[in-house]
């Protein structure tokens, strides 16, 4: 968003603010106030105040529409609209279908039968309704695909009606998953090994315990070319965690770009004792300034020092409760329970009906057992609009309140 977006966020303390930013609390106001926000969830699919892409806003406000008892058709209504606002409103819609809503179902097929935006709003439900609810639209489709200027990029669901794509046929990577880690690493360290090899080497362990192993291999583990790492090692390095530091000092005195770069980052999460004071200054200064991209990081380092870190706790409250960016909230709270644990009951309950689903993954793992919380977390459990990690997360939490059955 741009900084005249940023000063058209309502006070982060009112229902409208709270929606906006995609609180927990403004969903659970909002429950109170059923018809008096209304325009406020509509006004949400409408206008775009996510801070940036990361963010995710489209089940809280399906969510919002379902609890609230809301019509769907002024967010069908918002299909006609420019191309971003259409999608934004069939994110809703398709969710909504999901959950029973006849009226969201039909108003998107009508979409693709005879809407403006009907090749993204077909592509969109392809990918997350039974393709019972939508193959029957390839007649449709195909009479449709003439009139529009570029192919389609994406393959669904278009292949399935015999329609020609843009994109590049599908080359799936070697499946490395049967390998031993000895024999992963063997090929790792072997100069002769492609880069795709290694490619799907540093995958597959990735799905495994982390190997300090790993760790001597890394400066040779760039692109063939020398210019960048391999797309999985950054996450690869991440994973040993403390164990990469030592190494890491090494790297980031190396000439090569990009492994000095990978250094740096490895001692940057793993900051000494002489770094706190710093780091509180830097969370306070971009508190100061309104920084809301970024913080996330520094107040994962901060965590590291635990209770050490007791300075930094007035900016984290404050970022946790104000920021726009919700993707950056649920690190704040975890930053929080590192330093200062006492009293987030109250944030981890309201986590519960995030927007974020790493949110509502720390209520479901926190929050104090009561009748509202595992109401609430089994509502999580059975929605069909929810992700199936939260489900079963949701479903594990629920199990465990509920104790051993009869013998």
């Amino acid at each position: 968003m741009s900084d005249e977006d940023e000063r058209a966020y309502v006070h982060a303390d009112s229902v409208e603010g709270l929606l906006q930013r995609g609180r927990g609390l403004g969903a659970v106001r909002a429950l109170q106030d059923r018809w008096g926000v209304a325009g406020f969830v509509y006004d949400g699919i409408r206008r775009d105040w996510r801070w940036d892409g990361t963010d995710d806003r489209s089940l809280y406000l399906a969510r919002l529409v379902q609890d609230l008892g809301l019509s769907p058709a002024p967010v069908v209504d918002q299909l006609v609209a420019d191309e971003e606002t259409c999608l934004r409103a069939c994110h809703v819609l398709e969710l909504l279908a999901l959950a029973g809503s006849d009226e969201a179902r039909e108003g998107l097929r009508a979409h693709v039968r005879e809407g403006e935006h009907w090749a993204g709003v077909l592509e969109s439900v392809s990918a997350s309704w039974p393709p019972g609810w939508w193959e029957d639209l390839g007649d449709v489709a195909r009479d449709r695909i003439g009139g529009e200027t570029e192919l389609p990029r994406y393959s669904e669901p278009w292949t399935r009606f015999g329609i020609e794509v843009r994109s590049r046929p599908f080359v799936p990577r070697p499946s490395l998953a049967g390998l031993g880690t000895e024999e992963l690493l063997a090929l790792l360290a072997d100069h002769s090994t492609r880069d795709d090899t290694k490619f799907s080497a540093l995958r597959a362990l990735n799905g495994r315990e982390p190997v300090a192993e790993l760790i001597p291999l890394v400066p040779s583990l760039g692109t063939s070319d020398g210019r960048r790492p391999l797309p999985p090692l950054r996450r690869a390095v991440e994973r040993l965690g403390a164990a990469a530091v030592p190494a890491a000092r090494a790297w980031a005195q190396d000439g090569h770009g990009w492994l000095a770069q990978l250094g740096s980052e490895v001692l940057a999460e793993h900051p000494g004792p002489d770094a706190l004071p710093g780091l509180v200054e830097e969370l306070a200064g971009q508190w100061a300034g309104r920084v809301w991209c970024g913080p996330d990081r520094t107040a994962r380092r901060l965590a590291r020092f635990g209770a050490d870190a007791a300075g930094a706790v007035p900016h984290l409250r404050r970022f946790w409760l104000r920021t726009p960016h919700s993707y950056e909230r649920a690190a704040y709270l975890q930053a929080l329970a590192a330093i200062d644990p006492d009293g987030l009951d109250y944030a981890y309950t309201e986590s519960l009906w995030d927007c974020e689903e790493t949110a509502r993954l720390l209520g479901i793992a926190s929050a104090p057992a009561g009748p509202d919380v595992l109401r609430r977390i089994e509502v999580l459990r059975d929605d069909p609009m929810e992700s199936p990690e939260v489900r079963a997360a949701a479903r594990v939490r629920s199990e465990a309140s509920a104790g051993p059955g009869p013998l």
